[in-house]
């Protein structure tokens, strides 16, 4: 069918790269906010008591969460493959769980629930490295493939990461005698001297900690979490959802290599 015959909608469709697959990522995305409004009612309330009615309501409205809501669910839609987005979203899942078991558990920062972790805040991981996902491909494609980007790929990369790792030690160093710290440490150390594919490290550094630094404002400043620093936001932290876009990465590119191993062993006839 030609593009002329297309509907407008179907046009748009096709622009933004959405399949079937995105509808359902969508449904599942606001069947998740609902579960957890409906879960976490208090909490949802006590924002909503925030709102002052003797203001304009405009002036006091949330954009900053209006963007990044509108902006992670265009993401989260564009080329979505549910066989390749399942294992993100596991990875995701799974790392924000470690993640914030780490950082409550060791009071490098606190929720204003002061759950430790609290549950509610964990599939916001999987919806980010979805989007993450999508903004390393869209990166990708523009930056193309330069042969002169290699060096430069390779100077930034051992420039990057090792900056990360001092200031990650500079703001952790209080915490240096907690056994999570020190896993987080050595993870991070392992991830930055082995690397696989130092151009989609950096893409998936960069794409990571765009996404994260509003997050983090808009966390930070509406005192939904606040770091022992209070600072709103510490730039360790916007960094830091970086590593963690690349340590999810590299934790589904080992999935991907090992799953058809996997399946073979699972679909094995058994012997007697």
């Amino acid at each position: 069918m030609s593009s002329k015959r297309l509907s407008p909608l179907r046009k748009l469709t096709r622009i933004l790269g959405w399949t079937r697959s995105s509808y359902f990522l969508m449904s599942t995305f606001f069947a998740t906010i609902v579960l957890i409004g409906i879960v976490w009612w208090p909490m949802v309330a006590d924002y909503v008591d925030w709102y002052d009615p003797n203001y304009p309501i405009l002036l006091q409205f949330d954009w900053l969460l209006l963007g990044i809501f509108a902006a992670m669910s265009l993401l989260i839609m564009a080329g979505a493959d549910l066989k390749a987005d399942f294992w993100i979203v596991l990875v995701g899942l799974v790392g924000g769980l470690v993640i914030e078991s780490w950082g409550t558990q060791t009071n490098l920062w606190f929720y204003f629930t002061r759950e430790r972790p609290p549950l509610w805040i964990i599939p916001a991981w999987p919806i980010a490295s979805l989007s993450i996902d999508r903004m390393v491909r869209m990166l990708d494609g523009l930056i193309g493939d330069r042969t002169w980007l290699t060096k430069f790929n390779k100077r930034a990369y051992w420039v990057v990461f090792p900056l990360f790792l001092a200031l990650m030690l500079y703001f952790v160093w209080p915490t240096r005698d907690k056994s999570l710290t020190v896993m987080a440490l050595i993870l991070c150390f392992f991830l930055i001297l082995t690397p696989t594919n130092i151009r989609m490290a950096l893409l998936n550094f960069a794409a990571g900690s765009g996404l994260g630094y509003f997050l983090e404002l808009w966390g930070t400043t509406r005192r939904c979490w606040t770091y022992y620093t209070y600072q709103t936001p510490p730039l360790f932290a916007v960094l830091a959802h970086g590593m963690a876009a690349v340590a999810f990465w590299r934790v589904a590119e080992l999935v991907t290599v090992f799953r058809p191993h996997l399946k073979r062993l699972l679909l094995r006839p058994q012997t007697d």
